[in-house]
């Protein structure tokens, strides 16, 4: 590898069942080609506050960062760690975590995840049941949370603190920060030149990389064993199959991404080591509240993300036309003009309907265009060339307007199970409604019960501690099951129509899919945040609804609604408002699906009462049990 080049080179031609054996052998081996090849190009920019408490951006380039992770890895040598040995990283989307992670890898050790919102009992279990013998920490808090559990995690001989700041009665024989660790690993450097080289190139595809608990909608978390193999065929056929089918939108060196999104979860976790491979930079920053505000700092190309982000900053662009109208209302109509001819012209050049559209039409949308959604474009940093969504099924009708809106979204499909990626749809193969296809080197098929199951090199290894929930999901042949139901057209296109263990069947014998239901409700009711959709063993479905804060309060002062935000959510009003959303929901529902009585909860659902996983998806059961009364007022 010379110092010249400027990407490693995509690796376009993986076959699905073919052996997979590629040129880098691990995710240090990766990092430490990418620092190589191009030193002096921007890696990294992140926030860091000033003496007024506002935010100025540093930047690193790959030199730096890769000079910071050997610092890091020698650091965690000199705490023994070895080969392997779980290291546990709890911590909010923040450059620390990165850098903790590529030293991780660079000592060849494997990273264990530990959401900074994950509960206590759930802390102890996965710190114990992954072996961690070091954590890394962010503040204070996080740390006086692992120091109320310090004796049911005997194995965890040293925390390291990432902000530095150690609190007054932090035990010293027990807590250092990320400086003094790299201090160490300075001087370990300087004695032991060779041990980080010596370290990557012992490492292989099969060794452990990373250690992922699900957050799971049921149960307790269960520990996805990733190998090196999985997170560098991932990279790697991502890129080479966005080559492939769109050689003239692929991602690019030159290209820049904003990274918010958690890096407990999978996805983040892939989005840490894409760039390590293409070797664009990354602006990192995982305050959800700033996400709005930074984005035409960042000026990004490209963002992964959750659908909820998508269907708030949809949300919000309607209700800002509604607050701030015009003159006899011209923007709010102009808006809602554009938006209709914009989203009919993209769904007939994407979508699946088949629809086509005349000249004039065309000529509509490109007027709507520059009249309206090169406005928009300006409050997301005018460089959006795409947006890659995960995680949860994405509202058809919030995507088409995105694409109307020159910000095509593309759904990405997978599990922490298969990597994070198993499909994706890409410039040159997108359609609404639809994931894409498989990713090339995997193979995908439906089971006769419609079940999705994968095999190839991106599937994990198992779970750690758990042969009976290995077996149930890795059968004899390699297959593993996802528990989503779905379909394979034609075309090779993979349509997601729910998850297995989420169907349910109404007393009349009437199967629902709740998931995709609650989706479709978030793109049409603006002041939504949340639909649950109930009616196992019931006679007919109902649903519990909850509301965005921001958005209703936004529309009672309009409306004249007086009161804090339960006052609001209580009031007929609002239900009205609430009713004539999910009477538009059930025109698309057969008659068995249509929710016929709703409640609206006092509050939003939130990951710190269990009701939400960090990654925003729903859990039903804490929702029911939490809301057992509005529930039963539904069948009264």
């Amino acid at each position: 590898m010379t110092t010249s080049q400027t990407r490693l080179d995509p690796i376009t031609d993986l076959k699905a069942g073919a052996p997979f054996d590629p040129p880098v052998r691990s995710t240090g081996h990766m990092l430490r080609n990418r620092v190589a090849s191009t030193p002096h190009r921007r890696a990294y920019s992140f926030p860091v506050a000033d003496r007024s408490g506002d935010d100025t951006w540093k930047t690193l380039t790959w030199g730096e960062v890769g000079a910071q992770a050997s610092e890091v890895a020698a650091g965690l040598i000199t705490l023994d760690v070895q080969p392997e040995d779980r290291v546990a990283i709890a911590c909010t989307t923040r450059y620390e975590w990165a850098l903790a992670d590529y030293g991780i890898v660079y000592a060849a050790a494997a990273t264990v995840t530990v959401y900074p919102t994950t509960l206590a009992d759930d802390v102890v279990f996965i710190i114990d049941d992954s072996d961690s013998r070091v954590v890394f920490v962010e503040d204070a808090d996080q740390l006086a949370k692992l120091s109320g559990l310090r004796s049911e995690i005997p194995k965890v001989h040293t925390v390291v603190l990432l902000d530095n700041q150690v609190p007054v009665d932090a035990d010293p024989s027990w807590v250092i920060t990320m400086n003094e660790l790299r201090r160490r690993g300075r001087e370990r450097l300087e004695t032991h030149p060779g041990e980080i080289d010596a370290r990557i190139d012992a490492t292989d595809l099969d060794d452990l990389a990373t250690l992922i608990y699900t957050s799971g909608t049921t149960g307790r978390p269960k520990g996805v064993l990733l190998p090196h193999r999985v997170l560098v065929f991932e990279v790697l056929t991502m890129d080479g199959t966005l080559h492939r089918t769109s050689p003239d939108e692929h991602i690019t060196i030159d290209d820049k991404q904003f990274l918010w999104l958690p890096l407990s979860h999978v996805m983040g976790k892939l989005l840490l080591m894409t760039p390590v491979h293409i070797g664009f930079e990354t602006a990192i920053d995982g305050r959800v509240e700033r996400i709005v505000e930074n984005l035409p700092i960042v000026r990004p190309t490209f963002m992964g993300s959750a659908p909820r982000i998508f269907e708030k900053a949809y949300n919000g662009i309607v209700t800002m036309m509604a607050e701030e109208p015009g003159p006899f209302g011209i923007r709010e109509k102009l808006f809602h003009w554009a938006s209709r001819v914009g989203t009919k012209v993209f769904e007939a050049d994407y979508g699946t309907s088949g629809t086509t559209v005349s000249r004039w039409e065309r000529a509509q949308a490109r007027i709507a265009d520059r009249l309206v959604f090169t406005r928009i474009r300006e409050r997301f940093g005018d460089r959006i060339r795409y947006f890659i969504s995960g995680s949860a099924a994405l509202n058809s009708d919030v995507s088409r307007w995105f694409g109307a809106a020159g910000m095509t979204i593309l759904e990405a499909y997978g599990m922490t199970e298969s990597g994070g990626g198993s499909c994706l749809g890409t410039p040159g193969t997108y359609r609404t409604g639809v994931i894409g296809r498989p990713l090339d080197g995997m193979e995908l098929r439906i089971a006769d019960d419609g079940e999705i199951l994968f095999r190839g090199a991106g599937v994990m290894d198992g779970y750690h501690n758990n042969p009976a929930a290995t077996a149930e999901a890795l059968d004899d042949d390699g297959w593993m099951h996802t528990g989503d139901i779905g379909e394979l057209d034609h075309d090779g296109y993979v349509r997601i129509t729910d998850r297995k263990k989420e169907l349910f069947k109404t007393s009349n014998g009437k199967y629902v899919a709740p998931a995709l239901m609650e989706a479709r409700f978030k793109g049409l009711c603006p002041v939504a945040s949340n639909l649950v959709v109930i009616g196992d063993g019931r006679p007919y479905v109902s649903a519990l609804v909850a509301l965005e804060e921001d958005t209703v309060m936004a529309w009672a002062e309009r409306e004249g609604v007086a009161g804090d935000y339960t006052a609001v959510t209580a009031d007929p009003r609002t239900r009205d408002l609430v009713q004539g959303y999910i009477d538009e929901l059930n025109l698309s529902l057969n008659r068995w699906e249509q929710v016929k009585r709703f409640q609206i909860l006092p509050r939003d659902l939130t990951v710190e009462d269990a009701e939400l996983t960090p990654s925003l998806k729903l859990r039903r059961k804490p929702v029911a049990a939490h809301f057992a009364e509005q529930v039963e007022a539904n069948y009264a």
